[in-house]
């Protein structure tokens, strides 16, 4: 401690004492949420469903591009993310929230059947749409309701008629439990 500091009147020096390091534990917590799914979901060519395929990243259309009724597209983008990440939703309703949802069972099952997944939730922040179909979006992810990740980002997808987590969005999470290669989760 630095003389004539206090921890308690806050004008020790940051980076130093009980609390140094919260930011970075909390991650390290909520990137240990999502290990369980990148371990559940090695490809052991079992299984019966084909793999979705990714489709090329597009580039923002024309400024003002959205879906003709902006504002309830907003919503629904907020509503479902939210949903998507929230402990008390059942895996049949997170598969219909990820974009190829019904593929991606072996992540939502090992994320849902974890106990720590269970404590994760999202808040939506800003959604900005890219174009009629594809929207970028600003979140604070949090675990055990302690923000973990203020200022993460993803992508929403319309598909079939309904706003959905991306698969990439998914795919970014799980990759910051991992060792930095590219996890072995079918779709990814």
């Amino acid at each position: 401690m630095v003389l004539g500091s206090d921890l308690r009147r806050g004008n020790a020096r940051r980076g130093h004492g009980p609390r140094a390091g919260r930011g970075t534990a909390l991650a390290a917590a909520v990137a240990l949420v999502l290990a369980p799914a990148l371990a559940a979901c090695g490809d052991g060519g079992g299984g019966d469903s084909p793999v979705p395929t990714q489709t090329a990243e597009r580039t923002p259309s024309a400024p003002g591009s959205a879906p003709a009724d902006r504002a309830a597209a907003e919503r629904e983008v907020k509503q479902n993310w939210e949903k998507f990440f929230d402990p008390r939703t059942s895996l049949d309703d997170k598969k219909k929230l990820l974009q190829h949802g019904q593929f991606m069972g072996p992540v939502l099952e090992a994320f849902s059947g974890d106990e720590r997944g269970g404590q994760v939730k999202a808040q939506v922040t800003e959604v900005s749409f890219t174009s009629p179909t594809e929207a970028d979006v600003k979140f604070a992810l949090s675990l055990k309701g302690v923000t973990a990740l203020p200022d993460a980002s993803g992508k929403a997808i319309e598909e079939d008629g309904t706003w959905k987590v991306s698969v990439k969005s998914l795919c970014a999470l799980v990759e910051l439990s991992g060792d930095g290669s590219p996890p072995a989760i079918p779709g990814c």
